[in-house]
């Protein structure tokens, strides 16, 4: 079950509703079915690796919490085994079995095969894992204590609203909240369902729109010369922004139509000046994840420099291989894990070429020269994270400045469209429709939008609800309408 889908809104409505009407005795099971009804909406079966997860998680945490010394530690190193296990089983086992196969052949022994289990990856299987890893750890470090109730702490693993693409949540703040009780609050419920509404809005209005486009060029990029490519690739970057970002909302308002707060996972990241902010801004429970669990598990900085170099690299290749098993995803976890090693090699040289160029008397010009450049190099990257294969990656970098004359027309968008197999007037909704979210974050930028409509006529209010909604219904892309990219992760 999908959130833009018409079987989510009944969902949904019913859920909240008995949510509730319910006693607070009967909420935690009913929202318990729910999240599983929800997920065995996709492949039934696959509930039972849930149940793997969630049991092996739970009983670790009471070992560890349980345990003195070195038996803590192996708790929690069999928590880990069996966790990864299940992704390296599930995720990996195929991506594995091929490499394996390709250098076995190029010594000659071109007979030899692996079995193909014929595995269909678990969707949001990296998620729950990467939550519930973080409850064994977090227990074993001390922060958090062993949850004794099965229920809630299968609840955690199971919340549908971030069940299957996060945000990856922690247990000081998700576990602790189930155990709350929470009334029904008009301002609480409301406040969801706008967050829900903006997100549906960048999924459909937007992401939907432009996935069309950016699939016409990127399933077969040899078909395509400069212009195509370099269109197709600024609409990826647009697309999987307000694609996930779109999804977090919907989750996030989901969720606090129950009154529970779920972790921002978005903040802008287009606008960042540099890309270590960029991480900071962009998937921010996953980004985390790594930082607390990994780069700061191997030292961090506080290491010797070229040990730093490496910690950076290691963890940005692993987020890397968590998107995916898939060459194109571990290159751009690398080229990113490069951007941070260069920045921080070439800091004093790019700090003296500024003032000699006198940006720090500029803090405007400094900004947006940065922000640009930031920008392009996150752009550059989505090329080996959308393209299927290295083939096409490498392709598509390789041709991104070929026959740019195809750019030079007076009726720009009627000559473009056509190159990313669009019309003019979709490429026009989907322009429309991104002016529309940039001027929203910018005002959110420099005041709150919920303190901005809070001191507004009702009129006015009411007027940008129903305009949201009404872009939804009559302006979202239905014949293009697919699942959330960060699905199949």
């Amino acid at each position: 079950m999908i959130f833009n889908s018409i079987q989510f809104l009944f969902f949904f409505v019913l859920v909240t509703t008995l949510y509730y009407v319910l006693p607070y005795r009967y909420r935690w099971p009913m929202l318990l079915a729910a999240s599983c009804w929800f997920y065995m909406a996709f492949v039934p079966v696959y509930i039972l690796i849930l149940a793997f997860t969630i049991a092996v998680d739970y009983a670790a945490g009471i070992l560890i919490a349980g345990s003195t010394g070195a038996t803590r530690k192996r708790w929690l190193i069999a928590s880990i085994i069996a966790n990864v296990g299940v992704l390296a089983i599930f995720k990996y086992y195929g991506f594995l079995t091929d490499n394996w196969e390709d250098l076995v052949h190029s010594f000659g022994y071109l007979d030899y095969s692996v079995p193909d289990l014929g595995i269909i990856l678990p969707i949001g299987l990296s998620f729950h894992t990467f939550q519930s890893l973080s409850y064994t750890i977090e227990v074993y470090r001390g922060n958090q204590p062993a949850e004794r109730h099965l229920g809630l702490f299968s609840l955690y693993v199971m919340f549908y609203p971030q069940l299957v693409a996060g945000p990856i949540e922690r247990p000081d703040n998700l576990l602790r909240q189930l155990h709350l009780k929470f009334d029904f609050d008009y301002k609480t419920v409301t406040s969801g369902l706008k967050l829900m509404a903006w997100g549906f809005f960048k999924k459909l209005v937007i992401a939907d729109r432009v996935a069309a486009m950016v699939n016409h060029v990127y399933d077969d990029p040899q078909a395509h010369d400069g212009p195509a490519l370099i269109l197709a690739t600024i609409f990826f970057t647009i697309q999987i922004y307000c694609d996930f970002s779109g999804y977090s909302d919907i989750a996030l308002g989901a969720a606090r139509t129950l009154g529970i707060d779920l972790m921002r996972n978005f903040r802008t990241p287009y606008y960042s000046t540099n890309i270590s902010e960029f991480w900071r801004r962009w998937h921010i429970s996953l980004s985390s994840w790594f930082r607390d669990y990994v780069y700061i598990s191997l030292g961090g900085n506080r290491v010797v420099k070229w040990r730093w170099y490496y910690n950076l690299m290691i963890t940005f290749l692993l987020s890397g291989l968590w998107h995916g098993a898939n060459w194109t995803y571990i290159a751009w976890g690398g080229l990113h894990g490069f951007y941070l090693v260069f920045a921080v090699v070439t800091a004093n040289a790019r700090g003296k070429l500024g003032a000699a160029l006198g940006l720090g008397k500029a803090t405007w010009l400094n900004n947006a020269v940065q922000t640009s450049t930031t920008l392009l190099l996150v752009a550059f990257a989505w090329i080996f994270f959308r393209a299927d294969t290295m083939t096409n990656a490498w392709y598509i970098v390789t041709h991104l400045f070929t026959n740019l004359g195809g750019f030079l027309t007076s009726d720009a968008l009627t000559f473009w469209a056509p190159m990313v197999g669009s019309s003019a007037n979709e490429m026009y909704v989907a322009l429309l429709g991104i002016a529309i979210m940039e001027l929203v974050q910018r005002m959110h930028d420099r005041r709150s939008m919920t303190l901005r409509l809070a001191s507004w006529s009702p009129m006015k209010r009411y007027a940008v609800y129903a305009g949201i909604v009404a872009f939804c219904i009559f302006l979202g892309s239905y014949y293009h309408t697919a699942q959330f990219i960060y699905f199949q992760f």
